[in-house]
């Protein structure tokens, strides 16, 4: 396992959290306050936001980064956005990257907010967000105020290395060094300085010898201050640099998508959260492709393992899944996907992805067949995983939502003319200029994206007028229940192109159904069946494309989502819009290096440099006839 990755070993138990006599939250795990019993507001503000010289120090910044260690009850939060709501600059985004390894839960950090009144409006909007247990970043959005949070949940010196920002302030509000000196080791302090930028300041409480010493050791320059209430002093470090903003970067002025699918929509949608208007270019309109079906899923692909996919999966679905509730519950036409026992293999697996802590603790129920008939309303032969917050969504009313009007243009090519890209029509007319392109064309990606490596796979969905379950299924294919009837399919045929329905195909997604749920099957009038055909693109590695094009400054791709549209294309496009803009992403940069569209050539490089190596040591073996005398 990669050193910066997340530890798969922390705990997810209940934070262990107690009331002292006062009613002020301790843990009792670091016999230590989480703020201030005389006056934990007042202390965060002397602290911490008195002490990293704001609001001064974002004044005139188009964006300001602040990191914290220690999330606790979301107090510092909460001072730090109300003073930002008073002291915006014009524009201005605020990114705030926190880290805990003990989630308070939602009830606890209510009860620890509740004495603050002239804080309860923007407590309500962090708690509204606030996320639970399972390891990894959690994303928070506060887009009227231009506050964006990301919240790792998990031990600091694995938080810090898979951050990608550099922070302009730090609050290093851990427990005591001497009670948690894990948080505070000589490796941490490196991070923080890595991630630090030019004049950034850090604060804390603690005017412990160990921490001055080691920020010292770093680079900072360590000063003692007055403290606040009974604690006589509390430290102050600068980072070497100017502390004066220095010109920001340029922001694109116009900025092209291509495609109004979901992946277009959820750009668009990212980069107007940032406060930029984009133009989206499709000559069919919305959901021409595989958005355009009925209803789509929400769900995670189920992956054991540690690595990218696994993270990507399990952080998307939460995020796609707050998202559409928040923003467009219009949309959700039914929430709980039932995941089949198909293979023998399935119920092991399953047993053990129940318990799997990149996920919350209730998304999954393990339900034995009898559980899943009654659930299904149907006789039903397989058990399975009851995804629980897996949504069923109606793709137009996202598309609605999200997209801005549309350009009806086939965009057929791109070139660099004057320091902008030209959008050209497949006549070589230039249909538009732009500084930033986002290529989200699903299956015709590969032809804007210099021959992007992607699979593309052909699949046709039926539909079964009046038929009736109770219950959204998924394993080999899927079920969806909708108004008027019964969606299900899809057949999956790699490199076919034609989107004509098919009767055979129809036929083929009856015999799919007819294993995953033989007594809805037998209500089907296969000659009665409705259908739509549509083609999609995958990632050759079975993981979407997100990212910057090598060599083709300002074009980014979305792509490769495969049947996971709905499910990464919220976080994925925040993603692209965060790095196209200079923004912190809200990816841990090893999974999006994962995404990034050069790692297909990376690995052709790689592979023939291998292969280069062999060759050139069988020359010097004669005896096999490959090189010399």
């Amino acid at each position: 396992m990669s050193q910066d990755r997340p530890d798969p070993l922390m705990p997810q138990d209940l934070t262990p959290l107690v009331w002292d006599q006062n009613g002020v939250p301790r843990s009792s795990l670091y016999g230590d306050v989480y703020f201030s019993a005389e006056n934990g507001l007042g202390e965060s503000e002397a602290v911490f936001l008195k002490g990293c010289n704001l609001p001064e120090a974002w004044a005139d910044r188009d964006r300001f980064v602040v990191g914290e260690l220690g999330l606790g009850t979301g107090l510092n939060l909460l001072a730090l956005i109300r003073l930002w709501r008073r002291h915006r600059p014009k524009g201005g985004h605020l990114h705030i990257f926190t880290i805990e390894a003990h989630p308070l839960s939602e009830a606890q950090a209510r009860r620890a907010l509740a004495g603050w009144p002239e804080i309860s409006d923007l407590a309500e909007c962090l708690l509204a967000q606030w996320p639970g247990q399972a390891r990894g970043f959690h994303r928070i959005s506060l887009p009227d105020l231009g506050v964006f949070i990301d919240i790792a949940i998990m031990e600091a010196l694995s938080a810090l290395k898979a951050w990608d920002g550099r922070a302009n302030a730090w609050f290093l509000d851990g427990f005591s060094p001497a009670t948690n000196p894990q948080m505070w080791r000589a490796e941490v302090l490196e991070q923080i300085a890595a991630h630090s930028a030019p004049g950034a300041v850090v604060a804390t409480f603690t005017v412990a010898g160990a921490v001055r010493r080691g920020l010292a050791e770093q680079g900072f320059a360590v000063a003692k201050r007055p403290g606040f209430g009974r604690k006589r002093e509390r430290l102050e470090a600068v980072w070497p640099g100017p502390a004066a903003p220095s010109p920001p970067p340029p922001r694109p002025a116009r900025i092209a998508i291509i495609g109004a699918g979901i992946a277009g929509a959820a750009l668009a949608r990212a980069f107007a959260r940032l406060g930029m208007e984009t133009s989206v270019y499709d000559q069919t309109g919305p959901g021409a492709g595989g958005s355009g079906n009925p209803a789509a899923l929400v769900t995670p692909r189920l992956d054991l393992g540690d690595g990218a996919s696994a993270h990507l999966h399990a952080q998307g679905f939460d995020h796609a899944v707050r998202c559409y509730g928040r923003e467009t519950p219009e949309a959700i036409l039914d929430q709980g996907v039932l995941q089949l026992e198909i293979h023998p293999a399935d119920q092991d697996r399953f047993d053990r992805l129940a318990d799997l802590d990149l996920f919350e603790t209730n998304d999954f129920l393990r339900l034995t067949a009898a559980q899943a008939s009654q659930h299904l309303g149907q006789a039903q032969d397989h058990g399975g995983l009851l995804i629980k917050r897996a949504l069923v969504l109606h793709p137009a009313a996202v598309l609605k939502a999200w997209l801005p009007k549309l350009d009806p243009a086939k965009v057929a090519s791109l070139s660099r003319e004057c320091e902008a890209w030209a959008l050209r029509d497949s006549d070589g007319a230039v249909i538009a200029l732009a500084d930033c392109v986002c290529i989200a064309a699903g299956a015709g990606t590969s032809d804007l994206a210099m021959g992007l490596p992607l699979q593309i796979v052909r699949g046709q969905v039926s539909l079964a007028p009046e038929a009736v379950t109770t219950g959204s299924i998924s394993a080999s294919g899927y079920v969806i229940p909708m108004p008027g009837g019964v969606l299900f399919g899809a057949t999956h045929d790699r490199d076919q192109t034609g989107t004509e329905v098919r009767a055979i195909d129809n036929e083929r997604n009856l015999a799919q159904l007819s294993g995953l749920a033989p007594h809805l099957a037998a209500q089907i009038d296969a000659n009665r069946l409705g259908a739509r055909a549509s083609l999609r693109a995958a990632g050759l590695d079975h993981l979407p494309v997100a990212g910057a094009l090598e060599g083709q400054d300002g074009v980014f791709v979305l792509g490769g989502l495969g049947a996971r549209g709905f499910t990464l294309s919220p976080l994925l496009a925040e993603h692209i819009a965060a790095i196209a803009l200079g923004h912190p992403s809200p990816l841990p940069h090893w999974v999006g290096q994962a995404l990034e569209p050069s790692r297909f050539e990376r690995r052709r490089l790689k592979r023939q440099a291998h292969a280069n190596r062999s060759l050139s040591g069988n020359r010097l073996r004669p005896e096999l006839g490959l090189g010399g005398q």
